[in-house]
């Protein structure tokens, strides 16, 4: 598959779709799901590319993970989950909906089920205080 530049990642990274940002450098985008399965569903986004993990440059692949890792323990300390689930999915068969490759950082509490994949949109209102949060928990 050939990487679209118009897809909504492509358009969050150039300020076209706006985001709830939690963490940006050169490498990468991080913000809140505003279809979020779980409260404090974020997802972590390279600024190179690529469709999905195989089509990722080796160095675009560690300032992914680096970035993910972060996020995800600053995810861990502002809203105290139990576990932390990172899913990363490549291709449509896989689950894969937007064809840029990012991680989704969940944080998972026993008992509490997730809400299905991409199907129930959330004012971004909501989300602020959430990401604001994690901010907060950056490293």
């Amino acid at each position: 598959m050939t990487y679209d530049s118009n897809n909504v990642f492509a358009k969050i990274l150039r300020g076209e779709i706006p985001s709830v940002k939690v963490y940006e450098d050169a490498h990468v985008l991080s913000f809140m799901d505003v279809m979020p399965q779980v409260e404090g569903h974020t997802l972590v986004i390279p600024k190179e590319p690529a469709v999905d993990m195989l089509d990722l440059s080796p160095e675009g692949a560690a300032e992914l993970i680096k970035a993910t890792q972060r996020i995800a323990k600053a995810v861990k300390k502002a809203l105290a989950p139990p576990g932390i689930m990172l899913m990363q999915l490549n291709g449509a068969a896989a689950g894969q909906s937007v064809f840029h490759i990012h991680f989704h950082i969940l944080p998972r509490h026993a008992g509490i089920d997730m809400k299905l994949h991409a199907r129930e949109m959330v004012d971004p209102k909501t989300l602020e205080p959430i990401a604001a949060k994690i901010r907060a928990a950056l490293d």
